[in-house]
């Protein structure tokens, strides 16, 4: 067992199996090094925040505004943190090839403001520090948007350097 699976055993989180695509793209690619001293990169597409069932949970539909609470947001990223640790599994089979996250990109479903946009994310960004430990400190961005596929309360995606 990888070091990386043993410690996603001991925080009790569980891969669901990777997403399949819902529209015309790739749930990642991988690109080789830029330069000649460059270490490859995994980038994974925008994930929602799915259940190990597949399906999107009520509590993480809709859209978020001044009154709502920003736990369930950072609940919702925290999920998507998760698929996008099964679609890195996917595309590499071991997640001991990560070499660090380089950046998280995280989208909220707003009506018009939600002002703990960085707590939430807090959601997917501590989950990559907790699961890879130094590996997973990353550079990040959080927006609010209008809308969302599936009417998620969040989406978000990454880019990992690698190794093979």
């Amino acid at each position: 067992m990888s070091q990386t699976a043993k410690r996603l055993a001991e925080l009790g989180v569980v891969l669901p199996k990777a997403a399949a695509p819902v529209a015309n793209y790739a749930p990642f690619v991988r690109t080789s090094g830029m330069a000649p001293s460059a270490l490859p990169q995994l980038w994974v597409s925008g994930q929602l925040p799915l259940g190990p069932d597949g399906k999107l949970d009520e509590r993480h539909k809709g859209k978020l505004g001044p009154e709502s609470s920003a736990d369930v947001a950072r609940e919702a990223a925290e999920r998507c943190a998760i698929n996008i640790l099964a679609q890195a599994q996917a595309a590499l089979g071991d997640l001991d090839k990560i070499v660090r996250v380089i950046r998280l990109g995280g989208f909220f479903n707003v009506a018009s403001s939600f002002d703990a946009l960085p707590q939430a994310m807090n959601g997917a960004s501590d989950l990559m520090a907790h699961v890879l430990g130094e590996r997973g400190r990353h550079a990040r961005t959080t927006v609010g948007v209008a809308h969302l596929p599936m009417n998620a309360l969040a989406e978000v995606e990454a880019v990992f350097e690698i190794s093979f």
